[in-house]
Parts: C-alpha cells; structure tokens; sequence
C-alpha cells in the first residue's frame, strides 16, 4: 500500500490473507509509527513498512518483492503530487508488469485530472462502478462519504 497513512486498506488485506507492504513517505516518520502501531495493534507484527516517498529511486522500492496489487487509497489529494504517484507506479508497475494499481479518490475538483499524466507514463486505467460491489450508499460504514461526495475508483495499468 502506497500513501498508507493509517494504513486501513493495507491492515483489512492482511487480515483477509494477503501478504502486504505498508508504505508512506520517508519524510513521515511520524506517520510510518502510525503504520507499525496499527499493525500491532491488529496482530500483524510481520508487515513490513517503509518509507517510500513518491517520485523519488530509493534501495527500498528497487528491492521490494514482486507485486501484485498496489493499493491506493485518497492518494490523489493534491494536484502537485499526482505525477511523482504516478512515476513510482510507473516504476513499480514496469518492475511487475502484470501487477496492477487500484486506487479511490474523492472528486474535490473538475479542474483536475491524472489522464494527460496516464498518457504520458503509458498507462491506462479502468473506472470501477461503486455500485457494482455496494459501496455507492449514504452512511457506509458510518461514514457519510460515499453518499454526499463523488468518490472513484479505477484500477491503472500499463497501457
């Protein structure tokens, strides 16, 4: 999981089973405690996590095992970021071209948009429906979210 600030998605699949990764950027360790502490706390001393900063090589994410998925979840936050994600996935996805990137953001704009970035590192993305696992209701998890704000899904690729 890239962007794993509190690290839900990453902790939810290893509980389902799935061998994962947690990641954040170098420069949080704050925010990397926050990673290791949540998965103590869940039982799950065994993830690792690492501080990869986006857009930037480092011996961590040239020696990371082969991948599958990466999850993404709100990475696409501010505008200034979206091209340093969308290199190291570039990266990571050239590394592992059969993994995939599956990522959620909530539309805060109509002004921006990562497709000329997907072009560009010759990706491709595909828009997964909310409705179409049930996540689309109002009050989801108690959150109110999904119901009142445009929240996406897409699963990026290489092209």
């Amino acid at each position: 999981q890239i962007g794993a600030g509190v690290s839900l998605p990453g902790v939810v699949a290893a509980k389902c089973g799935a061998q994962v990764i947690l990641s954040d950027s170098e420069e949080l360790p704050q925010c990397l405690q926050r990673c290791r502490s949540s998965c103590l706390m869940n039982r799950l001393p065994h993830v690792p996590v690492l501080g990869l900063t986006w857009g930037r090589l480092s011996p961590e994410l040239l020696s990371l095992a082969p991948i599958d998925i990466i999850l993404g979840s709100d990475v696409f936050f501010d505008p200034k970021d979206f091209e340093d994600i969308l290199t190291t996935i570039y990266f990571l996805l050239e590394k592992n071209p059969q993994a995939q990137f599956w990522t959620t953001y909530q539309v805060r704009s109509a002004d921006w948009s990562i497709e000329a970035l997907l072009y560009k590192w010759n990706l491709k993305s595909i828009h997964i429906p909310l409705h179409s696992f049930d996540a689309d209701k109002e009050h989801l998890a108690s959150s109110s979210l999904p119901g009142r704000h445009t929240i996406e899904m897409m699963i990026i690729s290489l092209a």
